[in-house]
């Protein structure tokens, strides 16, 4: 898997987790990679946009999904996720280098 195996939006929300979960030491769940992605697209992301993209980034193994409660999940980058995202920041620094 590497980042161009994803879609924007996918590769926007392993920023999102990574960024909101640095900002308070813990993994974030849903509702707040929700409101950081809004946050950025100035516009509302629907559910049916959000929560199927996050559960595809659990499936192949970039993101891993828990449990705060019964009703909140939280979702946490993998050491794979976190290389997908390094990947793509270094192949954007040599864009921005060239």
């Amino acid at each position: 898997m590497t980042r161009t195996d994803l879609t924007g939006f996918q590769r926007d929300l392993l920023e999102a987790i990574a960024s909101v979960e640095q900002s308070q030491d813990e993994p974030p769940y849903g509702l707040e990679i929700k409101n950081h992605i809004e946050d950025e697209y100035g516009e509302e992301i629907h559910h049916g946009r959000l929560y199927p993209n996050l559960d595809e980034l659990v499936e192949i193994g970039l993101v891993e999904k828990g449990m705060l409660d019964q009703r909140t999940n939280s979702y946490e980058l993998t050491a794979r996720g976190r290389k997908v995202l390094r990947d793509l920041a270094a192949a954007l620094n040599e864009v921005l280098e060239a």
